[in-house]
């Protein structure tokens, strides 16, 4: 086993990064020139499903929104993991089923906490 490496052994490498450098290179030089140069106020305003924009879009938003948001991905992403389990119920035997009710106590508990610090209260 040949445990040393020649620079030419890593040609093929540089000369593919080489191509994709060019290939976005060119490609961006080439869509800049060939594309649309007409510019209007009515052009370059934002458009957003044809609904006109109003408003300054750095309003404070509330950080309840974020923290909801937040939740929901961290148990919806552990809900999932409860698939797998079921399936291989039965394979796991009663160690997999120990550990899924350590796993669902541990879920609770965060639920339990979340109810108990009011985050899920809208004022």
């Amino acid at each position: 086993m040949n445990s040393t490496y020649l620079p030419s052994d890593y040609l093929p490498v540089f000369i593919q990064l080489g191509l994709a450098l060019a290939f976005i290179i060119v490609t961006m030089i080439v869509t800049h020139n060939i594309g649309p140069k007409r510019k209007s106020q009515k052009k370059d305003a934002a458009f957003e499903c044809g609904i006109p924009s109003e408003g300054d879009a750095r309003t404070p938003i509330s950080i309840k929104y974020f923290l909801i948001a937040i939740l929901f991905v961290l148990f919806d992403v552990e809900v999932i993991f409860m698939y797998p389990w079921a399936v291989n119920f039965k394979t796991l035997g009663m160690a997999g089923f120990l550990e899924m009710v350590l796993f669902m106590g541990l879920l609770l508990a965060g639920f339990y906490y979340i109810l108990r610090k009011g985050v899920l209260k809208w004022e």
